[in-house]
């Protein structure tokens, strides 16, 4: 533990550890995905994909070392023992800050299949990590703008089976997909530009998440509904590193994906405003918990 250094040492440090482990793993995984390409066998090609799942583990184990070296932060998270990394999860979760995704690796590694999110099909050419994500089977995806849609609707119907091309992938292996369903980063400032109807939310964007679902074409089978809790204001990434967040909650629910929750969201307008309210609903019980939570913490 390096609690006793002065923050914003603990900070740069952490940053720079992240970072190394960062450039470390996704040059292995790089390495084996040269493998990959030389070995275009089936069963040569799932051997180094294998390889590239288990250096991210590495990355993710590395990463909730560095937490433990820097952070004097009382955790408090729910039993995963209940989730199992031969099943296929659609997880969503609220966003405040780009350590959620440090948050959910510590959470959900080896708890669950590796986490994964849509990307765009630009990054797939940014060196190392690029690479990596092509490695580990990262959805790469190129949707229109909306401008363009509404001047050709059809191109909605060809991202999303682009889309589903991309994810085809899915079907042999066990895989976690990430929605963070509020589209951004929390801020007090979004909050008030949005009126957001939560004390702590913004509001969900349903569009992005039936997408999801309805790219995947059933394979997602249970969804994690996590809620993850800073205990203390306006907390942000550099806050984590500096290991200046006294304790932090996440909360999860894991349910089935029901048949009703998949559709088509832009054409059927009787499924869009059921998936609105299944959302806005699951919304209002995290915004609860949230308020509950800090409550009990003296918040």
């Amino acid at each position: 533990m390096l609690s006793w250094l002065p923050k914003p040492l603990i900070g740069v440090l952490s940053i720079v550890l992240y970072t190394l482990n960062l450039l470390f793993c996704s040059i292995l995984i790089s390495l084996a995905g040269i493998l990959k390409v030389v070995y275009r066998g089936g069963k040569g090609r799932q051997t180094f994909e294998k390889v590239g799942h288990n250096i991210a583990k590495i990355w993710a184990c590395i990463n909730d070392a560095i937490i433990w070296l820097t952070c004097k932060t009382t955790w408090e998270i729910d039993d995963p023992n209940q989730l199992s990394e031969q099943q296929w999860y659609l997880l969503i979760s609220n966003h405040q800050s780009w350590a959620d995704i440090v948050i959910l690796e510590k959470v959900f590694v080896r708890k669950s299949p590796m986490l994964k999110f849509f990307l765009k099909k630009e990054l797939r050419w940014v060196p190392l990590v690029g690479t990596s994500c092509w490695v580990l089977n990262f959805p790469f995806m190129q949707r229109h703008s909306k401008a363009a849609i509404e001047r050709n609707p059809h191109l909605r119907k060809q991202d999303l089976e682009t889309t589903k091309k991309a994810c085809s992938l899915f079907q042999a292996t066990p895989t976690t997909l990430i929605n963070f369903v509020e589209g951004t980063r929390f801020t007090p400032q979004k909050h008030d530009l949005q009126q957001s109807p939560f004390q702590y939310l913004l509001k969900p964007k349903a569009g992005g998440t039936a997408f999801a679902l309805a790219a995947m074409n059933g394979t997602l089978k249970e969804l994690i509904d996590v809620t993850i809790i800073y205990h203390g204001k306006n907390v942000s990434a550099w806050d984590f590193a500096c290991g200046k967040i006294n304790k932090i909650t996440v909360k999860f629910n894991v349910t089935p994906i029901t048949s009703d929750l998949i559709g088509d969201y832009h054409d059927d307008e009787k499924f869009r405003e059921h998936f609105q309210k299944w959302l806005n609903d699951l919304w209002v019980k995290k915004d609860k918990l949230i308020a509950e939570e800090l409550q009990k913490n003296g918040h």
